[in-house]
């Protein structure tokens, strides 16, 4: 979010947080994207905060609810309902201490993930399919307007790379199931409790490779069942839907114009060996 928007943003959450009676003197940053992260204090509950014409919200505490239910690794809900002050939706949270700053081992990672789609598959939700995702990376390398620095050359060989890819992935007949739809490392927190995954606002329905290729070689390699040459399809398609979101011009992540020079760079070295 813009400066005004992360301003407007955390004075939703702070009012929502003391109209239900919690401690709320500071509002503290912990991430800021198409969504702001807050660390509430001294009440330390958390509140993601999303413009409410840019959210799904209502999916991400549904899915969160039946995940505990499951006794699936989720981050706990602090509340069940979903708020709405003015143009933002706020979600609260249980804020975790992070017990570690070096990475959750593979095994349990692996453990989580595999728990974590034993419990998206008991619940009955209606989630987007994950090629309404891609469909937004193709839609937005093809337009010029929204990407007005990406090259033609590079602009042809992203659109190329996404089709191929996306019809690599929807043609390999596996089957699909509700995933989390980025259950990277950043999205998995390493607590007293064990590792628990957060962020449910990109579940999607799709194979589990989708899913497996957002984590580590190391991980991914060590995912029970994955059909290893999907997880390769995936990965690629994966790494170029996030390369597509580089060069939108209105994409706040940090360093992000060199990560997508870097990304096409990689997409090129590895497009060769696809199709083996």
């Amino acid at each position: 979010m813009q400066a005004f928007e992360a301003q407007q943003a955390t004075r939703a959450a702070v009012s929502i947080g003391s109209s239900l009676g919690l401690a709320v003197h500071d509002a503290v940053v912990l991430h800021n994207s198409n969504a702001l992260t807050l660390r509430l204090q001294p009440c330390d509950v958390l509140a993601r905060v999303a413009p409410i014409a840019h959210q799904r919200a209502q999916l991400e505490v549904d899915v969160a609810r039946g995940l505990a239910g499951a006794g699936s690794p989720v981050a706990a809900l602090e509340s069940p309902e979903v708020f709405v002050r003015g143009d933002y939706v706020v979600t609260l949270w249980t804020y975790y201490e992070p017990v570690t700053t070096q990475p959750i081992p593979k095994a349990e990672y692996v453990g989580a993930l595999e728990r974590l789609h034993a419990g998206l598959r008991r619940i009955d939700l209606p989630a987007p399919h994950f090629t309404d995702r891609v469909s937004a990376a193709q839609r937005l390398v093809a337009d010029h307007a929204r990407t007005p620095e990406l090259a033609a050359p590079d602009r042809a060989f992203l659109a190329g790379t996404l089709a191929r890819m996306r019809r690599a992935v929807t043609d390999s007949g596996r089957p699909e199931q509700l995933l989390h739809g980025e259950p990277h490392p950043g999205n998995l927190l390493s607590t007293r409790a064990g590792p628990l995954f957060i962020d449910f606002e990109t579940c999607c329905r799709g194979p589990v490779e989708f899913d497996v290729a957002h984590t580590p070689d190391e991980v991914a390699g060590h995912y029970p069942g994955a059909d290893h040459r999907l997880l390769r399809d995936c990965r690629a398609l994966v790494l170029a839907m996030i390369t597509a979101w580089r060069w939108d011009r209105d994409d706040q992540f940090p360093d992000g114009r060199r990560l997508g020079i870097e990304w096409l760079s990689e997409l090129r070295s590895t497009a060769g060996g696809l199709d083996e």
